[in-house]
């Protein structure tokens, strides 16, 4: 039975019109302690960066894939104070890919401009990343840092039109800073001196059309793509892996004749899971006040116990039979 009538029968339609670009975020902090304990910040301060330096109309989507309570009540209040349009929330981590399969087909907009949660957004990024698109033929991705072993996969279709469309000329050279490579070694826990060795025979290739140039490279962290070609890319049927298959995205993209392309100016920063200092100073210099993590460090004479006794290997056999006991025995 009904008593009444819904009251939403006598309002006006809604004014609201989707934008043209839905900007799409994805959060996975499941816990608030070791790797992840410094991640609600690095999440915070890409929002706020994005929020900055954003002018342009946008909706925000979040997709939360399973992370904790403290992350998800901060989100529920981004929602509520406006600043998320649209937020997921998945009950459990149902991979990367698999929220992919998720966010690319509940954005409304044309374009997505994804990200992971660990991206600083510097100012002008998203003109940037629509020129590029807009200029060159058949963009699949736009990314807007350069990094410089992508250059070693995904780029096929980006040399085969330099050699089909008059419009477009390939050059190849050695351009791309040396610091934001090393940035990059240490955002993702690489070491910087051997990542700059194994790189160093590399080249850096570059497009240039229409007065505009780009790398010929993108990077699946963070990019601004046409909605429909990511769909197309994506796996037809659902794996259930919680990592990988993001490289097996490019390869479908740059497969399908798209390019794959990046800013020349760093328009965007990975920041890992802790806030440095220097990027707390950058961040600090754009308006954007944060605090550096605070990570102590072992005095050397307990470092050269340590390894001396091999207590690094005591502690992994510790943490893998806690695991079991918390994990396996506790739950019987």
């Amino acid at each position: 039975m009904r008593i009444g009538t819904n009251p939403s029968k006598q309002k006006p339609a809604s004014a609201y019109r989707p934008a043209r670009v839905t900007i799409a975020i994805l959060v996975y902090i499941p816990e608030l302690m070791g790797y992840f304990h410094h991640r609600l910040d690095i999440f915070k301060l890409c929002l706020e960066s994005l929020l900055k330096h954003t002018e342009e109309p946008y909706d925000l989507l979040v997709f939360d894939n399973g992370s904790c309570a403290e992350v998800v009540d901060y989100l529920r209040s981004r929602r509520d104070d406006g600043t998320i349009h649209y937020l997921i929330l998945s009950a459990h981590n149902i991979g990367k890919i698999g929220a992919f399969q998720v966010i690319f087909r509940a954005a409304l907009g044309e374009i997505v401009a994804y990200c992971d949660d660990d991206i600083f957004f510097y100012p002008g990024w998203l003109p940037a990343h629509l020129k590029i698109l807009q200029t060159f033929p058949k963009v699949g991705m736009v990314s807007g840092w350069a990094i410089r072993h992508t250059f070693g996969y995904g780029n096929k279709s980006g040399l085969a039109i330099a050699d089909t469309d008059s419009r477009i000329t390939l050059e190849q050279t050695r351009c791309l800073p040396e610091q934001w490579e090393v940035d990059f070694a240490i955002s993702t826990g690489r070491n910087p001196e051997k990542y700059l060795a194994d790189t160093a025979e590399m080249q850096d290739i570059l497009l240039h059309c229409n007065g505009v140039s780009a790398f010929a490279t993108a990077d699946h962290f963070q990019f601004v793509s046409p909605k429909s070609v990511i769909l197309e890319g994506l796996p037809a049927t659902w794996s259930g892996k919680l990592m990988g298959q993001m490289l097996d995205l490019d390869e479908a993209i740059d497969e399908a004749g798209y390019l794959r392309l990046s800013t020349c100016d760093r328009y965007v920063r990975h920041m890992g899971n802790v806030i440095t200092e220097d990027l707390q100073a950058e961040a600090e210099k754009l308006g954007l006040p944060t605090a550096a993590a605070e990570i102590s460090q072992p005095r050397t004479l307990w470092r050269n116990l340590a390894q001396k006794l091999r207590i690094d290997h005591c502690l992994k056999k510790l943490y893998n039979r806690l695991h079991w006991l918390l994990y396996v025995e506790l739950r019987k």
